[in-house]
């Protein structure tokens, strides 16, 4: 689904996912106060949605959707002077992040895999949001990590904050994805953390990363 409320971006988006076999653009919105309507209506796999949107903004339409326990993954449509608004979409749940302008490969593949449970950031504004969450981190103390990270899962971390896959980690550093895998789990669980956007998010506030 959807969720846009620029006329020519919203057709420019739907124009290009009908050139993909794989994906179909089930519904559309233009405005975030329509979008736990519009998903109770089309139920989507991926949601694409705005964070600049009247009346409810694409963050605020995030965090209803956390209110009601609407798990449909999301994708935030940004440019590159909303990096700031990514990190508070981040911690409202968005699954995935891309720039506007992204190619028709890059997008499906990015619909793939937050479909399937990853979550991505776009390489391009990788750097900008690091910087934003070190602007960002947490006034409050973070509790101490029970168990320390190794070295190696250092390594790791500092590749999923880059939005690497699991895969391409595996490349990186010459170990089997099996073992890539066990060491992202381990990551997750000691820094107490559901998933790979928040684990880079406490790795910022203890500054890990």
């Amino acid at each position: 689904m959807l969720a846009e409320d620029q006329n020519l971006v919203r057709e420019g988006l739907r124009n290009l996912l009908q050139l993909s076999e794989s994906i179909e653009v089930v519904g559309e919105v233009v405005d975030g106060s329509e979008v736990l309507d519009g998903l109770a209506k089309f139920k989507p796999d991926v949601l694409l949605i705005d964070i600049r949107m009247p009346k409810m903004t694409g963050i605020e339409a995030l965090q209803a959707m956390q209110e009601q326990g609407e798990s449909t993954p999301a994708i935030i449509l940004t440019t590159f002077d909303d990096h700031q608004l990514v990190l508070e979409g981040m911690q409202a749940g968005a699954k995935g992040y891309l720039l506007k302008d992204v190619s028709l490969d890059s997008l499906v593949n990015a619909i793939e895999k937050v479909h399937g449970g990853e979550t991505l950031v776009q390489r391009a504004i990788t750097e900008r949001i690091l910087k934003g969450l070190s602007s960002m981190a947490s006034k409050e103390t973070e509790p101490e990590l029970q168990e320390e990270l190794s070295p190696k899962e250092l390594e790791v971390l500092r590749l999923m904050a880059g939005g690497y896959s699991n895969r391409e980690i595996s490349s990186a550093i010459h170990k089997s994805e099996g073992t890539v895998k066990n060491q992202v789990s381990s990551i997750l669980d000691k820094l107490d953390v559901r998933d790979r956007t928040q684990a880079v998010l406490r790795a910022i506030n203890l500054g890990l990363l």
